[in-house]
């Protein structure tokens, strides 16, 4: 057992980034500080050395980065593509060209250049309020750090030099200093910035190590070698833990790697409950390399496939071979699991840099996903036109956001119709006739869904808006966020009221939001007889394991119970008061 220090024990939060327990020897990641710039005019006919002088640094960034890339050891090289889009974002618009402007039209130095350039972008991202799309001005923030550093000569982190098993403390950790961790040396990390959705954070998982992000003062609370516990599932660091508490996390710790072990081992059996019904468990993805992810965690498909990444921080919109070009890629690698593919879902509360800022006084309520699409058909048919010529290739769906009414699908159709036939006559290979299906997350949609799924091949409800438009909640807003409850009975009849409306046309009914991953919902929505439900990769193994061990049929008993609770908190006690045993083994990891 692991000696605990004589200091006070010290509890820090932050975002769970990745699940887990580690308990070890701090080790502070302190590169040297670039933060501090200074600004200086240069004489006009020093101006071309100094635009050399800024190329030559992006120049060197990119070969430092090159040699990163080639040494990414094997367990990360489904993630290469994270640096590889950091190489491309050293020669952007608005980093690179921006930065040379500057220099050149105000003759300040390169330093002083890039910083503006990247103020200016964080301006922009800082008014997404997305988490996982905010999270992307964090990657261009990693590449105009990697050019101060050779502008200013200053050294980079390096963690192949670690020697001994520790846990990673630092301000913030790229990309690139993330693909450097060998998994037999770093237990787990922490850091005073980033998120959930951050690509640091997709590495952790991907390596399958504990992170908690977004501590803020890690760097100041920690010191070198102080021992602390990292639990990456509850989003929690203890520093300098007492003897009980290290006693508690290494029990928890045992547990959590048995079951997990446990889970995995039987990941790829279907999920069948005791009872002989099968139920597709799917994931949900936002980049084509986390296809991967769902695979190793025995998903049957990918029940969600958000298509934002390919049109955010750029200035012109992808073309259609790009599209095609990595729509194909996640298709060919789940084949012959199917592929559901959502259209574009920007503006609203997902800006693009390619277009003018709306000044919409409500956004998340404006001109988004399918509303956006419609107005703007040009994109939305080189989008279709893409995803038809994918599915030739594999096993695809197509799905339709935020719609509110029967005229919205039929408007989209017609696009579709259009899309194909022109493909036909440009005699590109495609296939026309895919499944086409609308999303339930608009309180409207949710109440016409007998009439939604007459048009339909089938409905997926995405619960994370459902639950905030029913319930008018922003889930972000601190003061109201803890009335945003999946169980409310708004919500459960909302859902049963969709379920039937889809049953009685003969169609399939899906779940794609977070609702479908937390054990607590898995007899409930067992019971109304969704077909699929979908979650983020890692959820996949706990719910298949959960759902072998429920009777579906036992669990429509409850349905009467709680289609006619009154509160939540009436509903969950009706699902633990009959599922409580099997139940506990998920919810207290």
């Amino acid at each position: 057992m692991t000696k605990a220090t004589e200091s006070t024990e010290t509890t820090l939060n932050g975002i769970n980034a990745s699940p887990g327990i580690c308990i070890g020897k701090a080790y502070l990641v302190d590169p040297e500080s670039v933060s501090v710039v200074k600004k200086y005019t240069i004489e006009p006919k020093l101006v071309k050395k100094e635009i050399r002088r800024f190329k030559t640094a992006v120049t060197s960034a990119r070969k430092e980065l090159k040699a990163i890339i080639a040494k990414i050891p094997e367990e990360l090289r489904d993630q290469t593509y994270i640096l590889e889009a950091h190489l491309l974002l050293h020669k952007d618009k608005m980093l690179y060209e921006k930065s040379i402007r500057l220099i050149d039209e105000e003759r300040i130095n390169a330093e002083w250049a890039l910083k503006t350039s990247i103020g200016s972008v964080k301006e922009r991202f800082d008014r997404i309020p997305d988490p996982y799309l905010k999270s992307r001005a964090a990657d261009i923030e990693h590449v105009s750090e990697r050019i101060m550093r050779q502008l200013t000569g200053a050294t980079d982190v390096d963690l192949t030099v670690i020697d001994k098993r520790v846990i990673l403390v630092a301000h913030n950790l790229s990309p690139a200093e993330t693909s450097q961790i060998q998994v037999n040396r770093v237990m787990g990390f922490v850091t005073d910035r980033g998120g959930k959705a951050s690509h640091t954070s997709i590495i952790a998982r991907t390596l399958e190590i504990p992170a908690v992000l977004g501590l803020g003062n890690a760097t100041t609370m920690i010191q070198n070698d102080d021992l602390i516990i990292v639990d990456g599932s509850e989003g929690i660091v203890i520093v300098n833990p007492d003897e009980k508490t290290l006693i508690r996390y290494e029990e928890l710790n045992r547990r959590y790697e048995s079951y997990k072990a446990d889970i995995l081992r039987i990941s790829e059996a279907p999920a069948v409950s005791t009872d002989g019904r099968h139920f597709k468990i799917m994931g949900n993805i936002e980049l084509p390399e986390e296809v991967v992810g769902v695979r190793d965690h025995g998903g049957d498909g990918i029940g969600l496939f958000r298509t934002e990444f390919l049109y955010l921080s750029r200035n012109n919109f992808p073309e259609e071979t790009e599209l095609f070009n990595q729509y194909r890629e996640i298709v060919e690698l789940m084949a012959p699991g199917p592929v559901t593919i959502r259209t574009l879902d920007i503006n609203g509360d997902k800006e693009i840099s390619s277009l003018p800022a709306l000044q919409e006084a409500n956004p998340a309520l404006g001109l988004r996903a399918i509303r956006f699409c419609l107005k703007k058909p040009k994109i939305f048919k080189t989008q279709i036109r893409a995803i038809l010529r994918a599915a030739a290739f594999g096993n695809v769906r197509l799905l339709l956001p935020m719609i509110s009414g029967c005229e919205e699908i039929q408007q989209s159709k017609r696009i579709i119709e259009q899309a194909a036939a022109s493909l036909e006559k440009d005699g590109l290979p495609h296939k026309a006739d895919i499944e086409i299906g609308a999303m339930i997350e608009i309180p409207s949609a949710a109440i016409m869904a007998d009439e939604l799924a007459k048009i339909v091949d089938f409905l997926s409800i995405g619960t994370n808006d459902l639950v905030q438009y029913a319930l008018a909640i922003d889930r972000g807003n601190r003061f109201v966020a803890y009335l945003y409850n999946p169980l409310h009975p708004a919500v459960i009849r909302m859902i049963a009221q969709t379920v039937d409306g889809a049953k009685k046309n003969g169609k399939k009914i899906f779940m794609c939001g977070e609702m479908a991953a937390d054990p607590i919902n898995i007899p409930f929505l067992m019971a109304l007889g969704i077909d699929e439900l979908s979650m983020s990769p890692q959820s996949i193994p706990e719910v298949k394991n959960l759902i072998r061990k429920i009777d579906s049929r036992e669990a429509e008993k409850l349905l009467p119970g709680i289609l006619s609770a009154t509160s939540a908190s009436e509903i969950q006690n009706l699902i633990i008061e009959r599922y409580g045993d099997i139940l506990k083994e998920s919810l207290s990891d």
